[in-house]
């Protein structure tokens, strides 16, 4: 009975699951107060919000001991302090971002004009325009322009100190427009692009590490007031270690309402914090403010294979074996999640977009689609080529 019960233990230890959620916990953690003396690089401390003067810090950065230490700041505030730093002033260069913003809009304007795009992973549909990967149309439509705007100091620095050199930068415009609605409150990818029942099957130490794996942040191409609805954050909220599942609770959400905060951001400033950092962009309360950020997903370089797999192919040659092998589901399953990509993303959010859910259906769950419905060999080998299609870039 003994042995029993440390299994049992040992199991709600490795396991967390959603009647774990103690909004007291999370009441407690947010209670924290952020200390400018903890982080004393800082210029101030904004409703329990990090606020960096970079005029200030900007001729510092050559001394490389400078900059390792502001990078330390910033990494333990995103682990262990609020969870979010403002780099006040980050670009100073306002022309630029100027032009940047005309090419955000043209290119917004020729997707909506080929009725493109579109989806959104917490907002309604049409609430905002939304510019997957600006990243790559970016430089593709201007690369003068892209290599002054990605040039940035504080971009990489705030980049590195959370994840370290050879980061992978992406990008997605996001223009919320007058009237449009708040997110609902979320965490960010890895774990907070699936749905509750999902992240409850990853052990606890995969919730402790994904926030690591990524860095969110965003930089102001307008001046954002409070009613234009800049991001609401919850300071403070990274730290609880069930908040993947945590979100989607009626209590948590209450709770988020009550007590998030908003920071008006000028054009330039950048906005950074960690994915387990519970956030959602605000209620554009203006009639005339189209409130455009590009919001930047940077990623770290660890999150790849060691081998380069033509997944593809192995499904089409798996697929009639699994027809005939007398295999029980479980079985089955076991080796369509050796062959198949069992994860939705990268993806061409163009042409694959997380309409109905929190992301693309993924290669694997088109097989087990195919599996269920004993499509025939042919009729999964289109799908798969369809799918491969909208996943290019």
């Amino acid at each position: 009975m003994q042995k029993i019960d440390r299994s049992r233990h040992l199991t709600r230890r490795t396991f967390l699951h959603a009647d774990d959620c103690d909004l007291s916990e999370l009441a407690a953690l947010c209670g924290t107060v952020s200390d400018p003396a903890d982080y004393p690089l800082s210029a101030a401390v904004e409703k329990g919000v990090l606020v960096y003067d970079c005029p200030a810090l900007l001729p510092r950065l050559t001394d490389p001991a400078f900059a390792d230490t502001l990078m330390a700041e910033w990494a333990d505030a995103f682990a262990n302090g609020p969870g979010v730093v403002v780099l006040s002033g980050a670009e100073p260069d306002l022309a630029m971002i100027d032009r940047a913003s005309d090419i955000f809009r043209d290119l917004i304007a020729r997707q909506n004009a080929a009725g493109t795009g579109g989806g959104d992973h917490f907002a309604k549909p049409g609430a905002n325009d939304r510019l997957w990967n600006s990243l790559e149309k970016h430089c593709l439509a201007d690369p003068g322009n892209f290599a002054r705007y990605y040039a940035n100091p504080f971009l990489a620095l705030v980049s590195q100190a959370w994840l370290g050199p050879y980061y992978q930068m992406t990008a997605q415009l996001n223009v919320v427009n007058p009237g449009g609605a708040a997110q609902s409150p979320h965490r960010d990818y890895h774990l907070g692009f699936q749905s509750a029942q999902a992240v409850a099957r990853y052990p606890r130490h995969v919730h402790l590490f994904s926030p690591m794996l990524t860095l969110q942040g965003a930089i102001a191409h307008v001046d954002a007031s409070i009613e234009s609805g800049p991001t609401l954050l919850l300071p403070h909220s990274q730290k609880y270690e069930a908040g993947y599942l945590a979100t989607s609770r009626p209590d948590f959400r209450a709770y988020f309402d009550a007590h998030a905060v908003q920071l008006p951001l000028k054009k330039g400033d950048m906005l950074f914090f960690s994915p387990a950092l519970f956030h959602a962009a605000g209620t554009n309360r203006t009639s005339d403010v189209k409130r455009m950020v590009n919001l930047f997903q940077v990623s770290s370089a660890y999150g790849r294979a060691m081998e380069a797999i033509d997944r593809t192919a192995m499904c089409r040659a798996l697929y009639p074996a699994l027809l005939t092998a007398n295999l029980s589901e479980t079985e089955a399953a076991n080796a369509i999640a050796a062959t198949a990509e069992g994860y939705s993303f990268p993806t061409n959010l163009d042409r694959d977009p997380p309409i109905g859910g929190l992301a693309p259906k993924s290669q694997a769950a088109l097989m087990h689609e195919a599996i269920a419905a004993r499509w025939t060999p042919d009729a999964l080998n289109a799908a798969l080529e369809l799918q491969a299609r909208k996943r290019l870039p």
